[in-house]
């Protein structure tokens, strides 16, 4: 019980962890777009009544919702590459995120599509418009605002996953706290900046999610 907290070391290696940080929130960012994409469309497709389309689609969304992230990440970066699928360490995590990030919002985005009154479509398709023109801008603006809650804990969530690329060797918050802990020997007073800086970060997103959500919200 002689252990005496001294943040010293740990201040002077401050700026690696806002680096990390930096990196954190950069592979949240790339990952929630690019997973977007793949959710809105696999969520067209899981509503598909065209079965080529729905059943692939269902196929994805089991397995990637039901395999550890963890897994995912290290078979991405491992596996793949003795198949000839060669990524940095960045990318790599990026695509696997994003693969992860996409079946659940896939979902998301499914139960959106769902809420959206089929009136709508026939309205659009009266007026003259296309298809891919009354998805663009009639369906996908109506169900984003739907969805906005759970799209914030998604984002939220991925943020916090970032810190699984320390296991291989991604320069993130958690691998530079962990790089700092191993040279310094503070063990606690590492983890408690680091903790602090999740902890933050992840306030200012939520409040942030919640301003747009204000903003977007429907007067009643």
């Amino acid at each position: 019980m002689g252990y005496t907290l001294n943040f010293a070391a740990v201040w002077r290696s401050f700026d690696l962890l806002l680096e990390g940080l930096a990196l954190s929130l950069a592979l949240a960012l790339g990952a929630i777009l690019i997973g977007a994409a793949i959710g809105l469309f696999t969520a067209f497709c899981l509503i598909s009544k065209n079965g080529f389309a729905r059943r692939p689609a269902g196929i994805y969304v089991t397995i990637i919702r039901n395999t550890p992230i963890l897994v995912l990440v290290l078979f991405t970066y491992f596996a793949l590459p003795q198949l000839g699928f060669r990524l940095g360490k960045i990318e790599s995590f990026i695509f696997t995120l994003a693969l992860y990030s996409g079946a659940y919002l896939a979902e998301v985005f499914r139960a959106g599509l769902l809420s959206i009154p089929v009136g709508l479509r026939e309205a659009g398709l009266a007026i003259g418009l296309t298809e891919i023109q009354i998805r663009t801008s009639i369906i996908a603006p109506l169900m984003f605002r739907n969805v906005l809650p759970s799209l914030s804990s998604t984002i939220i969530s991925l943020f916090k996953d970032t810190s699984l690329a320390a296991a291989i060797a991604v320069p993130e918050l958690t691998f530079e706290a962990r790089k700092i802990n191993v040279e310094t020997f503070r063990v606690i007073e590492t983890w408690i900046v680091a903790s602090c800086l999740y902890v933050i970060t992840c306030s200012i997103l939520a409040a942030l999610m919640r301003a747009l959500e204000r903003r977007l919200s429907v007067p009643r």
